[in-house]
This record gives C-alpha cells, structure tokens and sequence, in this order.
C-alpha cells in the first residue's frame, strides 16, 4: 500500500503509461472498455488484459490473447442418475448433478471447487466414488482458501471482516472504495 495519501486515481485514458495502468486497481469492465476504446482485444482474464494494456500503453507489442480451449461438452448425464451412473468425459455440474447430490447427501451440498475439479477431472468414475470424495474433502474445504489474485475484492471483504469482525457491509464496502482510490505500491 502506499503512503502517497495524497495522489488520486488518474482517469483510465490511453495517456497512461504502462507502469502506471498497474499502479492502481481497476475493474474487469474498465479495463475491457480501454482496451475496446485501443482497438486491442478485451478478451480474456483481468490479468492477461493488464498485461495487455500496459504493454500497448508502452507502446509494445501486446501480447495475444490466450485463447480457451473449449471443453468437450460430449454428452451430458440426464435424469434418472444413480450412484452406479458413470461420469462421461466433458460433463458439467448440472442440475442432475445437483439433484443428484442433494437427494445423497443432503441439503448442504454445493458445488465448491473440490467438487467442480472432480467433476472435470474424474470422467470414468461413478457418481458414488463422488459422493465419497465430497465426504473426503470436507475437513480441506472448512480451511480458508487461497483466493486468487484476480479476486482483489473478494480478498479485501475477507481481510477486512477478519479485521473488523462487527463491521457491517455498508462499512466494508466504503473501506474497499478508499482502497481502491490508493495506488497499489
């Protein structure tokens, strides 16, 4: 964080400099509309459109977007499934799954990333071994989890509740908008 209290937020314009384009937080839709408004591709995570950004703004050669490859999306499981049904390769986490999973084991279950991993990761094994993993996974899923860079609000609302264990959501909004008026370093 800096102690340059008293600098202010530029506006995002293709004046900017690389270096200073990082210096501040910016959202996704604001980098998006810079890049649309540079002719450069605003396509892609909010980190590779940074990088993107600030090069073109150093006037470097951007580099190109990576481009997703899109999952299979092969067949998907459809009602009725039970826990001897087969994962197909490419499947989704689906309603049926959901149901599914529900009606096993019970109503606090949710598609948290062990899960969603499983889904993708596990085609050729049953929804029972499934089941059995959520159960695996529950004590690693009740640790706090490593929220990545590109979630900088969702780290900020964490930390600052931690902090601030009685703050209210209209406090911790506020806190984050004084934040994000700062430079990051």
């Amino acid at each position: 964080m800096s102690t340059n209290a008293g600098e202010s937020r530029p506006s995002l314009t293709p004046a900017l400099t690389g270096a200073e384009l990082t210096r501040w937080y910016w959202t996704l839709a604001e980098l998006s509309s810079l890049a649309r408004e540079m002719g450069l591709s605003a396509g892609g995570g909010k980190v590779a459109l940074t990088a993107r950004l600030a090069a073109a703004l150093d006037g470097l050669r951007p580099p190109e977007p990576v481009r997703a490859r899109r999952r299979s999306t092969g067949r998907q499981l459809t009602a009725p499934v039970d826990g001897d049904t087969v994962i197909p390769e490419g499947q989704r986490c689906s309603q049926v799954l959901r149901e599914y999973f529900v009606r096993e084991i019970g109503p606090g279950f949710h598609f948290d990333a062990f899960m969603r991993d499983y889904v993708a990761r596990h085609a050729g094994h049953t929804l029972a071994e499934a089941v059995a993993h959520w159960h695996g996974t529950r004590a690693r899923a009740a640790e706090p989890q490593e929220v990545a860079a590109q979630f900088e609000f969702n780290r900020f609302l964490r930390d600052w509740h931690a902090r601030h264990p009685e703050g209210t959501r209209p406090q911790a909004l506020a806190a984050w908008q004084a934040h994000r008026a700062l430079p990051k370093g």
